[in-house]
């Protein structure tokens, strides 16, 4: 059975092909070969990878990057479809759902949406159930340096509180919309904003949110 982050993996890398490797992407300044390359180097340089949190590490990823972006953009789309080699966590299927559905995702709405003529994607009720869950676990974490409290809300009113703090801005959405808004795609993400209007403006712009 295919599970949501292999279906969001082939998703993502046909997005990717389709694009080509110049295209922009809601990543700031990266292309769509900057974005393939982070992907890349993240299941398969765990030497590397590091660097995407922790400071110190940092230049070796962005050396080890900028090795993997020069390669040919074919050979990157490949490496990202066929997926992490058989020694990496990633290529255990419980650690592939837990850490790439929601990467995967993101990553795949970073190129839809920085496309003029993106529209919404459908997504089906279990998918949405299984972003929600993940939002609503992570949403301490990701939200944890918003500039004014920040609650999260699905339609049918199922809430998590991201960040605990005054005033309180509440964001309404799907949860595909939840998830841009909360991993600081807020520009790009239809959802409803309430609360005090500095607040949300504050809010609408911050650097802060995500990992």
């Amino acid at each position: 059975m295919s599970t949501h982050a292999k279906r969001e993996r082939l998703l993502l890398a046909d997005l990717l092909e389709s694009a080509g490797p110049e295209a922009p992407t809601l990543c700031e300044n990266w292309t769509a070969r900057d974005l393939a390359a982070h992907v890349v180097v993240r299941e398969r340089r765990a030497d590397a990878a590091g660097g995407i949190l922790l400071k110190p590490l940092a230049a070796r990823l962005e050396r080890v990057q900028a090795e993997f972006a020069a390669k040919p953009y074919e050979e990157l789309i490949q490496l990202i479809r066929s997926g992490p080699p058989r020694m990496s966590p990633f290529s255990l299927k419980p650690i592939d759902e837990a850490s790439n559905t929601v990467e995967f995702f993101v990553h795949a709405e970073d190129v839809r949406r920085a496309q003029p003529d993106w529209s919404p994607r459908e997504l089906d009720p279990v998918f949405s159930d299984a972003l929600w869950s993940r939002v609503e676990k992570m949403a301490r974490v990701l939200g944890r340096k918003a500039p004014v409290g920040l609650v999260l809300r699905r339609p049918d009113g199922q809430t998590a509180v991201a960040h605990r703090g005054a005033p309180v801005v509440t964001v309404t959405g799907e949860p595909g919309e939840l998830t841009m808004f909360v991993f600081g795609r807020q520009a790009a993400a239809r959802v409803e904003m309430e609360g005090d209007k500095e607040a949300v403006d504050r809010l609408r712009t911050a650097k802060q949110l995500g990992v």
